[in-house]
This record gives C-alpha cells, structure tokens and sequence, in this order.
C-alpha cells in the first residue's frame, strides 16, 4: 500500500503525488481512495487502494532512470508500420502496459512521425496523451519543469532527423 506524499503512476493517466487517502461513499459502496495529485493542469485522479495492483500502479522510476529514458529518444527510432490501423493499435497496447520505455517509444515515433510526414486526428490525439503520461513521471523523477523537458527531448529528436 502506498502513503501520503508517495509517487506513483497511474497507466493511461500518468504520474503524481498521493495528496491524501480518503474513504467515500461513490454508488452506494464505501471505498478507500489515493487522491492523486497531477503534476500540471491541476487534475486530481481518485484510485480505489483496493485494486491500486491490479490497474497497474507502481512507483515512479529514479531520478537516473528518467535520465536514461530521456536519453532513450532517438530520430533513429522511426515506425515503419504504413498501415495507421496496426500502428495506433500497437501504440495503444504500449501505452496500456504502463512501462515508461514503451510509452516513450511511442512518444519518440509520434514526435518523428509528426515533424516528417504530419499526424492523423487520432495519432495526435494519442501523441498529446502519451506526452502527458510520460512527461507526468518524467518532471516529478527528474526535477525538471515542462518546458526543459520538452527542450532536451525535441532536441534529441529534431537534430539531423533521417526518418
């Protein structure tokens, strides 16, 4: 079980920080629930504590590890996939998996895939949600604001782009 002021991740939602444990009454059914802080845009997420292992919650990675992730993004690592079908499905199952690699690959490809031949509605509608789960663990692990964390990764991505 998880406490106040711990960090976690929510798979499909992202990162923050456990502001409180409350128990609430939500259909007639008395649960507890970890109120979750976001770190940007000031959303608050309710998680039941009882199936926190279930949905997949775990805590964020090391300061050295989002170092590493970020390191991670790469031009090189362009999709090939031409079918949008079969990428947005295997993207979506990648940012399901709550691994931050997985969704930092999709990241990185939608990132490429956008500056070098543009996005469909759907693509950039993941691409925005991918960024804010990833971006979410990244700023609370690795101390950085947004718009530093966005620098470090276009520039990794944007310099000599050979997709």
């Amino acid at each position: 079980m998880f406490e106040i002021g711990d960090k976690i991740v929510y798979p499909l939602h992202g990162a923050g920080e456990i502001e409180k444990i409350e128990e609430k009454e939500i259909l007639g059914e008395k649960k507890e629930y970890y109120i979750l802080k976001m770190p940007f845009g000031g959303m608050k997420v309710m998680i039941p504590t009882s199936n926190s292992n279930e949905i997949g919650i775990r805590n964020i990675i090391s300061r050295k590890q989002a170092y590493e992730v970020i390191d991670f993004f790469s031009p090189e690592r362009c999709d090939v996939s031409v079918n949008w079908n079969k990428r947005y499905r295997e993207n979506m199952d990648r940012l399901k998996s709550g691994n931050i690699i997985d969704v930092a690959d999709v990241v990185n490809t939608l990132m490429v895939r956008d500056k070098e031949k543009g996005l469909s509605t759907g693509e950039r509608k993941m691409l925005n949600s991918a960024k804010k789960i990833l971006f979410s663990e990244l700023i609370l692990a690795a101390g950085l604001e947004m718009d530093e964390l966005e620098d470090k990764i276009k520039h990794k991505l944007y310099d000599d782009i050979e997709c």
